[in-house]
């Protein structure tokens, strides 16, 4: 007798945005996909974190303009409650600030609602695998920064202050401890800031990271 397989289990994903309209179209897409569903609707924040405590999805989709919680606190408080599901952005807000905020928050991958469809799909799979999505045009935009800004200017712009100083101190040989009473910040934050920063610098070891606090003379401020 033949052994029967058990069905691929679906990626759930929740879609949060005020305009009924396109969470419609979003839906059709996604539940046309073989291995995604879509398990709720949100139309704010308050109602996102409702509808992901129930639905327990994989993913969240969420816009950025919402009434009350809007998709920043809405990123934290979903990351904070569960830090299992993931956050796609799609949103028409192009500009660094918003990008910067959103990956700040916690969301993993970000798209632009006239980007094409599949770019969200590709979003949702690529979040579920563990990595980071950005839409094509704003990676374009990013590189074409870092081309003509000052060398290193860009990099180190494109941290926050928190994330700059940890960088620092741990180049400057302080454990996660010693920089957490340093900063008033628990271990655990420390660790978050440093890997944010590293990934935003594109750093892969403490080498790395020691020398690239050298480099712009971090280490003589010890």
């Amino acid at each position: 007798m033949r052994k029967k397989v058990a069905p691929m289990r679906k990626l759930r994903v929740v879609l949060a945005d005020d305009h009924a309209v396109l969470r419609e179209g979003l839906a059709a897409l996604i539940n046309a996909q073989p291995d995604m569903e879509v398990a709720g609707h949100a139309v704010d924040g308050h109602m996102l974190l409702q509808r992901t405590q129930e639905c327990q999805p994989d993913v969240v989709v969420m816009d950025i303009s919402m009434p009350g919680m809007n998709g920043i606190q809405a990123t934290a408080a979903v990351r904070q409650a569960h830090p299992e599901v993931q956050v796609v952005v799609l949103t028409r807000h192009s500009e660094r600030g918003y990008v910067r905020q959103m990956l700040q928050a916690g969301a993993r991958g970000y798209v632009l609602k006239q980007a094409a469809a599949e770019e969200l799909i590709g979003a949702i799979r690529a979040v579920v695998a563990g990595g980071t999505y950005l839409d094509a045009s704003l990676t374009d935009q990013i590189v074409q920064k870092f081309v003509t800004a000052p060398s290193g200017a860009l990099e180190e712009s494109d941290l926050s202050e928190r994330e700059a100083d940890v960088v620092r101190l741990t180049a400057q040989g302080y454990s996660n401890k010693e920089i957490a009473t340093q900063l008033g910040i628990s271990v655990k934050t420390v660790d978050t800031y440093k890997m944010r920063a590293m990934e935003k610098l594109g750093l892969h070891s403490r080498a790395e990271l020691f020398r690239y606090a050298l480099q712009r003379d971090w280490l003589d401020q010890a």
